[in-house]
């Protein structure tokens, strides 16, 4: 029986550094969530558009999505030395921003559900290193 020492075991974040990780991993899934229903409710139902694609979501969870992303992926950039996943969520965080422009529709959907899933993973990263 081998023992490991605990700095090299992968364990999950804990704290508030973990806490932001798990949030921004909250917020892809809600993100996509939204999106999904959106294009089901207002595609075949004909329900929801005023609201459910109202800007302000967007802009909202957008926002939400910039100061957690920095701040989690900034500091799991400073702990890991791993630019990739930075660039990874940075990605996704840009697939986001682009979805605004786009306006309404399928290509507003299809970059908002890649950039968050670019986001979600990078988060995931973090929490699996141990951020």
């Amino acid at each position: 029986m081998s023992i490991t020492p605990a700095s090299t075991t992968s364990r999950p974040a804990r704290g508030w550094r973990g806490g932001i990780d798990r949030a921004g991993v909250l917020l892809s899934g809600l993100c996509l969530i939204h999106c999904l229903a959106g294009l089901v409710l207002v595609t075949f139902l004909g329900l929801g558009g005023g609201t459910l694609l109202a800007p302000q979501w967007h802009e909202v969870g957008l926002a939400l999505a910039l100061v957690i992303g920095t701040i989690g992926l900034g500091l799991g950039l400073l702990r890991h030395r791993d630019a990739g996943n930075l660039a990874l969520g940075a990605t996704g965080l840009a697939l986001m921003g682009l979805a605004l422009r786009a306006g309404h529709g399928l290509n507003e959907a299809l970059l908002t559900m890649a950039g968050v899933s670019l986001v979600a993973v990078a988060h995931i990263r973090n929490l699996r290193r141990g951020h």
